[in-house]
């Protein structure tokens, strides 16, 4: 019931989020100030509940509050464009692209970086779940020339 309850609150943020970015996007002035606050609070809901800052939930979550904020700036006001796209991709058919690019960061992996390892996390197909916690094998694995 736990994970089913917890996608399901996922879910309940990320469309309001994307409702929130619509209205933003038709000319409601506190439509985007909402969706900051809204983003805000999924960081400290997920963070309290996982009791870290650290997990792959919380750093989506932070990631897409910083690229909110960053879009207050006029000259990147476009991330917001890309937020709403992202957030409806996600919404329907379980493609998160911040997610994706999240999986690439050197704290969310064990192997090295290599055109291989971004190919899979760009083109590989859809699915529920973390994307971090999909990573094949082969692609995460440490070479052995690289161990110390």
């Amino acid at each position: 019931m736990g994970v089913v309850m917890s996608t399901h609150v996922r879910r309940i943020y990320w469309q309001a989020t994307a409702l929130l970015l619509a209205a933003h996007f038709a000319g409601w002035t506190p439509a985007l100030a909402l969706a900051i606050g809204l983003t805000a609070l999924q960081c400290v809901h997920f963070a309290v509940q996982a009791r870290s800052l650290r997990t792959f939930a919380v750093q989506v979550r932070i990631g897409y509050l910083a690229l909110l904020l960053l879009g207050l700036w006029p000259p990147l006001s476009v991330l917001h464009v890309v937020q709403f796209a992202g957030v409806n991709a996600l919404l329907t058919v379980d493609y998160c692209p911040l997610a994706r690019l999240l999986v690439l960061a050197p704290w969310n992996r064990s192997g090295p970086f290599s055109a291989a390892l971004v190919r899979w996390a760009l083109f590989s197909p859809p699915a529920p779940g973390a994307i971090v916690d999909r990573v094949p094998r082969e692609l995460a694995a440490i070479p052995a020339a690289a161990r110390p």
